[in-house]
């Protein structure tokens, strides 16, 4: 039914047996969430949970609800009814500015990079929340600033060593291939050191080798550095090969939760998404 990403010896080295990850308690949870726009619901009464250093995938066919679920944990839609509790802070509604500063950062679906700025100068901007000096400071490169500056470049370029991209650090964005912008957009998110990453589609439009790094980073992202990863992916290979657990909409309704095991043999998912039994 589904083809695997990464071959058994690959899922090996990107996550040794021998790694330090441990899922811990719960981090996020969306309570019975209801999203609506005008007479056309979204999301209808969703709840689930994160659990800290997981890999939570939600899956689902087009127009399940997928994004405008992201949308709702990084605070671009605020749901009708329901809640959100993030690092045991109870919200209605988060906003984009705040999640940012607490520390959750995403990458995007379509490419949401400054094309013509260079790698490092993209990926400088996830520093954002990170920098406190002021305009004048910043547009003088004056004393704080400059300091400030300096270790903000070097956070970057760990960033960009880590993703292997040191040879484009230069190139303007928009010369790049597609699967490279996809790895810069990662590496701005990253450079936000982020507690919680939202990935949506982060292996959409690739071929199978830069599906097959991409995966490769995302559990090194994980296991490494410890990030909770929410990720959406339409590729059953990647899910199954990278996820802890799986949640499954269709309709903006949960129709499953658990495994990947669990999920690939749950009868209602098999039936609306995946298609025939393996």
């Amino acid at each position: 039914m589904t083809d695997s990403v990464l071959q058994p010896a690959e899922v090996a080295q990107a996550a040794p047996a021998g790694s330090s990850r441990k899922i811990g308690d719960v981090v996020l949870s969306l309570n019975n969430i209801s999203l609506a726009f005008g007479g056309v619901k979204a999301l209808t009464d969703i709840s689930f949970d994160v659990r800290e250093h997981e890999i939570r995938a939600i899956i689902g066919p087009n127009g399940a609800g997928k994004s405008s679920m992201l949308n709702v944990i990084n605070g671009v839609y605020h749901p009708q009814q329901g809640s959100i509790v993030f690092d045991g802070q109870t919200r209605h509604a988060m906003h984009p500015a705040t999640i940012a500063h607490q520390g959750i950062a995403r990458t995007f679906q379509n490419i949401a990079l400054f094309k013509g700025m260079t790698v490092l100068d993209n990926i400088m901007t996830g520093r954002n929340t990170k920098m406190h000096s002021g305009l004048l400071a910043n547009a003088l490169w004056w004393g704080p600033a400059r300091r400030e500056e300096i270790v903000h470049r070097r956070k970057v370029e760990e960033v960009i060593d880590f993703l292997e991209i040191q040879h484009i650090r230069k190139t303007p964005v928009g010369r790049l291939p597609y699967g490279l912008q996809k790895r810069v957009e990662l590496a701005r998110a990253l450079a936000a050191e982020p507690r919680l990453l939202l990935l949506d589609e982060p292996m959409a439009g690739m071929n199978v080798e830069e599906k097959q790094d991409m995966c490769r980073f995302v559990l090194d992202v994980n296991d490494q550095f410890g990030t909770t990863i929410v990720l959406i992916e339409h590729d059953m290979g990647v899910v199954m090969d990278i996820s802890d657990r799986v949640v499954v909409l269709d309709y903006g309704r949960k129709i499953g939760d658990g495994t990947p095991d669990e999920v690939m043999n749950n009868p209602e998912v098999i039936k609306a998404y995946l298609g025939t039994a393996h």
